[in-house]
């Protein structure tokens, strides 16, 4: 059997054999030498559990190692943290002791350790794209993170127990679906599991008491099935190799979870992999698996014919024992590559490959050529973000082409989705779609097996806006944008400076008092836009939301004409607790303790909003909007100087956004449980239709706790197909 992910620091002396094993030659001495330099570069260094530092690298180089990876990558698991955590020890020096290859490998690694996913969308977002052009580079780079993180997981109860959820949301959200994406299952699968024992300690130890108490009854189960099939492979002279293994617990819970199924009803929580040499075997051991036992309709997979996009093959099916066996049972035939890819994925490319990324390995990571060529286009980090895991990380259906080639595209994909990713060319001319040899309406759900053909004309005018909302991969909608941005520029910069001008209008402001380029600057940033006209494209195109563009200018023009306010002065956290002591309803007031403290109702300021206060005899402080028209034409020598205090995780504050929509009967209730779905509550709702348009405008009260949560909620909204406008209300 092939020897999975060790738990344990493996010996160099074990190390370096099975190097030589898996790659013959003298690449074992570049691993000798690593081992050697990290333990001399680590000697003084411990980590938070109070071990010797060098236990870690050692740790990661041994995943590497059973993952059967080349000399090279494990040679950067022994050096990947000395750049980083070690004196005198730079880049130079590694590429000077190791060569270029390894030097390059540890450079990656180095930089995706300063990668964060726990903090803020936007950063969040950057650092997703980091790691994905560290991928399209050099795949062995990502593959060392994950064993770094692997390990890392493997010792996180020496961390503070707010960081120990925050990395294991992180671990199940970004490395653990990158490893089911790259293949590797011994990681993924533990990773599941590691995150799965911290975000939910009860559930966790709840499933794992139940599979515990039911391991001598499983055991004898597994023997009992072991022992019957043998009998049979063993009368057909068939060389296999059989193991009984346990579901891992995180997937129990996932189908308990999105199943709503009981424990009992879990069919594979005993499980039988058999491995035999040749595809015709798997078939040949299959017929003798039906002959013996039952099958479960329905239970049967063939991932042989028609693999998994992460290069998984397998033969899965789900059979009943009878009497002497009343239970159900899993069985997993396979071959023994098929094994080992299905358990190291990319990382057994290497394996012959010796560290070239070839053809057949590029063929099988289309995915992520995928996701390069549209993240490019993708300006908003949060797009970004949820695209990626809409994309990258959901369910996947396999479809056929006219020719019989296998096609991998995310579960709800329509034919516009198909059409795109067989090339852009195709979709741009597409008229129609067939599906099994039947005509189809382009917002058909595809569905696994269907055989899909896309029909084009010479004569389309291209892609409508309309498929914007039928598409439901972010390639087929990032190359429909491309060319409505590239084809039709002209005309897009005329429609979206059509759009602001009506939308400045109707806040009662012209456009050009609104386009200085020092209004404008932020959106040009944020964007990556060269020019003005670069913004009225987008807002033509659909790139950007009118109402969003025309809120950013009027934010600046009113920043801007703002006066001076010699009486409001910035007071800082620490100032403030220096000098006032409790704050009023999460607001410090200078030169003020406990006085009443209100918030305007025209501005509905909330944490990350820039304020000042307005003092009002015999009923406190209420405080605006720095930006707010009606603070800034009140009487100055009544402004004070105001500040967010620290609250805590319970305080809400009210804010009220405007949604124009198209209108249609459930609109409401869609909207209301679609917010509600973020945890932010509705506090009041006003709605007035408008029969002309046939679209409503609705005025939501929602409770959020800062500026950043009301902005999310606000990209959030402007996503919907239904929704034609979103923005912050001012009354």
């Amino acid at each position: 059997m092939l020897t999975y992910i060790t738990n344990e620091c493996m010996p160099l002396e074990k190390m370096l054999a099975r190097v030589q094993k898996h790659h013959p030659g003298d690449s074992y001495l570049l691993v000798k030498k690593a081992y050697e330099f990290a333990e001399s570069a680590h000697r003084e260094q411990v980590r938070k559990s109070g071990e010797p530092y060098f236990i870690h690298p050692v740790s990661v180089a041994s995943i590497l190692t059973d993952l059967m990876i080349d000399a090279p990558t494990i040679a950067a698991g022994f050096l990947h943290d000395t750049v980083e955590d070690c004196k005198d020890i730079t880049l130079d020096t590694i590429q000077k002791e190791f060569g270029d290859e390894v030097a390059q490998l540890v450079d990656g690694v180095t930089k995706l350790d300063k990668l964060d996913f726990t903090n803020r969308e936007e950063q969040k977002a950057e650092s997703l794209r980091k790691m994905i052009l560290a991928m399209s580079k050099d795949i062995r780079v990502v593959i060392i993170k994950l064993a770094d993180r692997l390990h890392n997981m493997r010792t996180l109860r020496f961390q503070p127990e707010e960081r120990q959820k925050a990395i294991a949301h992180e671990t199940l959200d970004i490395y653990a679906p990158l490893a089911h994406r790259l293949g590797v299952n011994s990681i993924k699968q533990e990773l599941e599991d590691l995150s799965f024992k911290y975000i939910d300690p009860d559930a966790f130890h709840e499933i794992a008491q139940k599979v515990g108490l039911r391991r001598t009854e499983r055991e004898e189960n597994i023997r009992m099935v072991i022992s019957e099939l043998s009998e049979k492979l063993d009368a057909q002279h068939i060389r296999y190799e059989m193991d009984g293994r346990p579901k891992h617990l995180y997937s129990i819970y996932k189908k308990m979870k999105e199943q709503g199924k009981t424990f009992d009803q879990i069919y594979d929580l005993i499980a039988v992999r058999v491995l035999v040499e040749t595809v015709q075997d798997c078939y040949t051991v299959l017929g003798l698996v039906h002959t013996l036992w039952n099958q479960i309709p329905g239970r049967f997979k063939d991932y042989i014919s028609v693999p998994k996009g992460n290069m998984y093959q397998s033969l899965h099916t789900t059979v009943i024992g009878g009497r002497k066996m009343p239970f159900p049972f899993e069985i997993q035939i396979r071959t023994w590559e098929m094994h080992r890819v299905a358990e190291f994925g990319v990382a057994a490319h290497w394996r012959y490959k010796e560290g070239s990324a070839g053809g057949d390995l590029d063929n099988k990571l289309y995915w992520l050529r995928q996701i390069l060529d549209w993240q490019s286009d993708t300006r908003d980090s949060q797009e970004f973000i949820d695209s990626l895991k809409t994309d990258l990380f959901s369910e996947e259906v396999l479809l056929f082409t006219p020719k019989g080639d296998i096609v991998s595209m995310q579960r709800g994909a329509t034919p516009i989705d198909f059409a795109y990713r067989i090339h852009s060319g195709v979709g741009n001319h597409c008229v129609g779609a067939k599906v099994n040899g039947r005509i189809v309406p382009i917002e058909t759900e595809l569905q696994t097996g269907d055989r899909v053909e896309i029909i084009t004309s010479t004569g389309s005018k291209g892609p409508s806006m309309d498929w914007l909302k039928v598409a439901k991969t972010q390639q087929a909608k990032a190359k429909i944008r491309q060319f409505f941005k590239r084809e039709l520029h002209g005309e897009n910069v005329l429609k979206g400076r059509d759009m602001l001008e009506k939308e400045a209008k109707r806040r009662g402001v012209t456009l050009p008092a609104l386009t200085k380029p020092e209004y404008y600057e932020g959106i040009l940033k944020r964007y990556a836009f060269s020019e003005l006209d670069d913004i009225y494209g987008a807002v033509g195109y659909g790139g950007i939301a009118s109402a969003y563009v025309v809120s950013r200018l009027l934010e600046e023009q009113r920043k801007a004409e703002t006066p001076a306010l010699p009486k409001v002065q910035e007071v800082t956290h620490e100032e403030a607790q220096r000098q006032l002591g409790k704050p009023s309803h999460g607001v410090y007031v200078k030169g003020e303790s406990g006085m009443l403290v209100r918030f305007a109702r025209c501005c509905n300021p909330v944490p990350g909003d820039e304020i000042i206060g307005y003092i009002t005899r015999g009923r406190g402080v209420t405080v605006h909007k720095a930006d707010c028209i009606n603070a800034t034409n009140s009487e100055q020598e009544r402004m004070g100087g105001v500040s967010w205090a620290d609250t805590d995780a319970s305080t809400t504050f009210n804010a009220s956004i405007n949604i124009i929509a198209y209108d249609h009967v459930s609109l409401l209730g869609e909207l209301a449980l679609y917010i509600g779905n973020m945890d932010v509550p509705i506090v009041a709702v006003s709605a007035k239709r408008d029969e002309k348009k046939k679209t409503s405008n609705i005025v939501m009260v929602i409770q959020v706790k800062s500026r950043e949560q009301l902005d999310r909620v606000l990209g959030q909204l402007h996503k919907r197909s239904d929704i034609v406008e979103v923005y912050r209300a001012v009354t």
